[in-house]
């Protein structure tokens, strides 16, 4: 089964966020050292190393991290936001109603709050589910050490500097499950308008990380949006849900795109800092 994890950022502002960087731990020796240059990549980060993540996939109060925590590292995480327009919102909102009757233990990406609870005030469902800052990632979430940072934002600005606009359809819905099968998503994917876009996005993407000695993303690469998860793997089960609901719709028939948004810049996160990655040209 292929497995994907759902990963989610910060809003960023038109200009990099002010938001310092914690400093790193002060010394408690009353001798002074010259600090020495920094070791290689290669050493910091080899192919197998395990670092800090200070990200956290789902919403649930618990909040379990993917990696151990380590003292000078800090969670990088690529990705394009998306908002859902507002006409769709509460057709897309009555699916989530009628998917969280069936399923339960269902939350809403990002929040504390389950799907079931939400589901009773039909304005709050489409506040708290669905007015939120989404996004589609385009590389894995992977700890880099604070040397690293420059480089990361300096190389991705190179590479990506220069983007059209394009637009993005949102057409299918499918059920991800994480790597460690800890967590089941129900997602909105993108197989028709954008996908070509969004997959040469993420190869600039792998070859930063690559050049860094980073986990490239997938192999076959499924740019999604995720709007619910539950514990553990309950693919089966959401699969069956979906299928139901869309042989009780109107003749049976699959809508061909429940909402398109246009591309609007590629947001790099790192620790509690975002950057601004691209800029736009409509030549």
């Amino acid at each position: 089964m292929e497995a994907l994890i759902a990963s989610y950022g910060e809003t960023s502002s038109d200009s990099d966020s002010e938001s310092p960087l914690p400093p790193p731990p002060a010394s408690t020796s009353s001798e002074v050292f010259c600090p020495l240059p920094p070791p290689p990549l290669s050493l910091l980060n080899p192919a197998n190393s395990i670092g800090a993540l200070d990200y956290f996939d789902g919403g649930q109060s618990s909040r379990l991290r993917t990696f151990p925590h380590v003292e000078g590292n800090y969670a990088l995480h690529v990705y394009i936001p998306v908002s859902i327009p507002s006409a769709p919102k509460k057709e897309l909102a009555l699916f989530l109603k009628k998917v969280a009757r069936v399923v339960p233990g269902l939350y809403a990406v990002d929040v504390d709050v389950p799907l079931d609870a939400l589901c009773k005030d039909d304005d709050k469902l489409e506040q708290v589910a669905l007015e939120r800052e989404l996004h589609i990632s385009l590389g894995r979430t992977v700890p880099i050490r604070l040397h690293q940072i420059d480089t990361v934002v300096t190389m991705l600005r190179q590479k990506l500097q220069l983007q059209r606009r394009y637009w993005i359809d949102f057409s299918k819905w499918e059920i991800f499950v994480n790597d460690d099968c800890t967590r089941t998503f129900l997602s909105m994917e993108v197989v028709a308008a954008g996908l070509v876009e969004i997959r040469k996005q993420i190869q600039a993407v792998n070859e930063v990380y690559k050049l860094h000695n980073l986990p490239e993303f997938y192999k076959d690469p499924r740019p999604h949006i995720s709007l619910a998860w539950a514990s553990g793997d309950i693919s089966n089960t959401l699969k069956n849900a979906i299928q139901e609901e869309r042989r009780l719709s109107v003749g049976g028939s699959i809508q061909k795109c429940f909402f398109s948004c246009k591309f609007n810049g590629i947001v790099c996160k790192i620790g509690n800092k975002t950057y601004k990655i691209c800029k736009f040209s409509d030549k």
